[in-house]
């Protein structure tokens, strides 16, 4: 047994679909993890988003879609080792998960950190940090990606003292032909010296031998100083490309630009974050993405705010990220959520007079769906309260401000030309506890809103978080903790002026562990 063995059991499985479904219906390890499915007793436990089936988790890693199913990889921490494994579901709609073994071990590395897949018509590519020891490569093409085998069976890019980079989250891709790898870090150029985050970009021919090129990001103006380049993604979207990304600092971000493969150099035209303040408590931490036809599919993990029993951070709902005008990102829900839906009878339409909170008992829960199409009107700020107490003691408050956001500038025939405002987004959880729950300044996003476009929001709430997607266009999350009993109440409130709810669809969601 060397230092690093794991003391999970761990198993090798069958090449065939049929033989590994059999293989797994005995397996103890999955028997152990369907027993824990069954423990929905915490009422802050989501039920439609992916919770892991034991322990806590971390970063979703390695987002692929092979051989007709979806898998999310994640660092999981066994009970009987809780160094990080790589966890494992796989799931045919990105909405409903199933449960696999843990699939990556460690040895020789001391845990297995976060990375990325590259799928090839033959096998999934694995690439990953191994604290200790480096960034390390696996390989499966199992139906059920099962069996990995690590190449080498030792660091292909190892840690030591004195590199010109860091050694840290990898990302893999492949361009002509070479395999590409960023791997994540700071520079110490910034301003005053001080730490900007850097990806550090090899290249390889067999998987094996990586050679480092170069710091890959050029004409990063859109992440903050003390940024970090940790879970690197770098996928095309549309006509460019994608860099999405965590820092230790300000959690989920991205950079978009053009990849010049003649000096393998991304160059940024812009950039934005999925998180809208300091990584924690609740904040939108580290994506999992991969390519998705012209557009990208991804997934987070989001930070726990307070304490659980046995279980803290959750997944994001999917999303699928497109490229829209200006460079501008747009993102919406993915996968089969319509299928989880049982609508109630709710008023289609419903007016809110100015300065005056509306009751909407038909729309109460906290495992629900909200798709509101709002008109403004003369309002100044239009807001809807989900996971309120009946006098609002407790409440979490979703504020539309139109026009409210920065005035952004382009160039058009040479010269500089104005845009509208910008409207803003904001979660607001600063009442949304009576109890000890730390609180998180709210999630304020810029969102491009058209004159005279209804804006229509779709609001998920699942227990303790809530997501809220705008016109396919942005989206604030976070976790919530409501303390009291009856805290499952909506309420709506024009202020200034009055707004008009033009159609509302209420839907209850169901588990997807039934």
């Amino acid at each position: 047994m060397t230092e690093y063995t794991s003391r999970v059991p761990k198993f090798d499985y069958p090449v065939t679909l049929p033989e590994q479904e059999a293989a797994l219906a005995a397996n103890p390890l999955l028997a152990r993890m369907n027993a824990a499915r069954r423990d929905f007793s915490d009422r802050h436990r989501p039920i439609y988003h992916y919770v892991n089936p034991e322990g806590v988790l971390n970063d979703p890693n390695g987002l692929c879609y092979w051989q007709d199913r979806w898998h999310l990889f994640y660092q999981a921490y066994p009970p009987e080792d809780t160094r990080q494994h790589w966890g494992h579901a796989i799931s045919d709609d990105l909405i409903h998960w199933r449960d696999l073994p843990y699939c990556i071990y460690p040895d020789p590395e001391e845990c297995c950190f976060s990375g990325s897949t590259l799928v090839e018509a033959d096998r999934v590519i694995a690439m990953y940090h191994g604290t200790k020891v480096g960034n390390m490569v696996a390989t499966s093409s199992d139906p059920l990606l099962l069996n990995w085998q690590k190449v080498a069976n030792k660091a292909v890019i190892p840690m030591g003292p004195d590199l010109p980079y860091s050694v840290f989250d990898p990302c893999i891709w492949r361009q002509g032909d070479f395999y590409y790898s960023l791997s994540g870090g700071v520079q110490y150029e910034g301003p005053g010296d001080k730490p900007v985050a850097a990806d550090f970009l090899f290249r390889s021919s067999d998987l094996e031998h990586w050679e480092y090129l170069h710091p890959f990001v050029e004409n990063d103006r859109f992440t903050r100083v003390g940024d970090d380049g940790a879970c690197p993604y770098f996928w095309p979207i549309g006509d460019k490309h994608i860099l999405l990304f965590f820092s230790h600092i300000n959690g989920g971000q991205y950079l978009i630009g053009n990849y010049d493969t003649s000096r393998q150099k991304f160059v940024v035209t812009n950039g934005g974050g999925f998180n809208f303040g300091p990584v924690g408590p609740a904040g939108v931490h580290a994506p999992s993405a991969t390519p998705w036809g012209d557009d990208v599919m991804v997934i987070f993990n989001v930070n726990a705010g307070w304490k659980s029993d046995g279980w803290n951070q959750i997944m994001s709902l999917p999303r699928q990220l497109s490229l829209g005008e200006r460079d501008e990102l747009l993102m919406k829900p993915a996968g089969d959520i319509e299928s989880l839906r049982s609508a109630r009878e709710v008023p289609v339409v419903l007016a809110l007079p100015a300065n005056t909170d509306v009751a909407v008992p038909s729309a109460s829960g906290d495992a629900i769906e909200i798709v509101a199409t709002i008109e403004v009107q003369d309002a100044k700020m239009v807001q809807i309260s989900v996971l309120s107490a009946p006098a609002l003691e407790e409440t979490t408050v979703i504020r539309f401000y139109p026009n409210r956001g920065h005035r952004d500038r382009t160039v058009v025939d040479g010269k500089p030309v104005w845009l509208p405002n910008n409207s803003l987004i904001s979660l607001d959880t600063s009442l949304s506890s009576v109890g000890d729950v730390p609180v998180r300044a709210a999630e304020t996003a810029e969102v491009r809103i058209d004159r005279d476009e209804p804006v229509r929001l779709r609001i998920f709430v699942d227990r303790s978080i809530v997501e809220v997607f705008v016109n396919d266009r942005q989206c604030v999350a976070t976790r919530v903790y409501p303390t009291r009993d009856d805290s499952t109440h909506v309420f709506m409130r024009a202020q200034g002026g009055n707004a008009r709810i033009a159609d509302l669809c209420v839907y209850d969601m169901a588990s997807i562990y039934d």
